[in-house]
């Protein structure tokens, strides 16, 4: 069985089959899956699903590009959820987004460094976007050194890698790694400590080889799974078995 430790079944394009599609999940061989918010509307939503069904998690926080709902207010709406809330394991998903820029860089620096304080204050781990952000990123992560978590759909340098794995975070792959072009990628999960790597769809979005182009699901998972195998020269299995209780004890599960 697999973990998806980053999928949005909240998202609008799962309007039609949410429901069906997380019946669905343990006949598709995910036996866990973490649901993180992008705002505080999607975070309650993930909340609600994550508390109708065992295997589903949940994670409360507002992604770059809700940062500027990020505020006094936001922040106790999400203290009330996690104290609520058994099922919300992180802070996440948050962090840096510099492709667009529709949210000053300034802006989203604060909302980040806001909810890193917050997950500290909770004893929570944080799920970190970053895109085109990396020496931001980390100079802010040397503010929170205890901060800890995972970098999701991982696109930087083997050398930021480095200094997270060595700090205690995670790395998170998705779809990228059965790219044709996804040399940085496979670089860095080639070289990772293999109690380090976690497995994720961040669907819908993401697609794996030969899917892109359509909507992602948990049930394309395994074909991340099929890739790391290569990558490493390993079984199948036993990336699944690793991989799953990675994500177990990132998410202290």
């Amino acid at each position: 069985m697999l973990f998806d430790t980053h999928a949005h079944l909240d998202d609008s394009r799962f309007d039609e089959d949410r429901e069906s599609l997380a019946a669905s999940l343990p006949g598709l061989g995910i036996g866990l899956l973490m649901n993180p918010g992008c705002s505080l509307a999607s975070s309650r939503a993930a909340v609600d699903l994550a508390n109708r069904y065992d295997y589903i998690y949940a994670a409360a926080g507002s992604h770059p590009d809700a940062a500027d709902e990020v505020d006094e207010a936001v922040l106790e709406a999400y203290r009330d959820l996690v104290r609520a809330n058994p099922k919300v394991k992180a802070i996440g998903e948050i962090g840096l987004d510099y492709h667009y820029e529709d949210i000053p860089r300034q802006r989203q620096q604060q909302a980040f460094r806001d909810q890193l304080a917050l997950a500290g204050e909770l004893d929570l781990p944080v799920i970190v976007h970053m895109r085109e952000a990396q020496e931001d990123s980390r100079r802010i992560l040397e503010q929170f050194p205890q901060a800890r978590g995972v970098f999701h759909c991982f696109c930087g340098s083997w050398d930021l890698a480095k200094w997270l794995i060595d700090r205690g975070w995670y790395i998170g792959f998705t779809g990228v790694l059965t790219f044709k072009n996804a040399r940085k990628a496979v670089e860095v999960a080639a070289k990772l400590p293999l109690d380090r790597i976690v497995l994720e769809t961040d669907c819908p979005y993401m697609s794996p080889e030969p899917y892109r182009g359509r909507r992602n699901d948990p049930g394309k998972l395994h074909r991340m799974a099929q890739r790391l195998a290569e990558i490493r020269g390993m079984d199948e299995d036993t990336i699944q078995a690793v991989t799953m209780e990675n994500g177990k004890r990132l998410y202290r599960i």
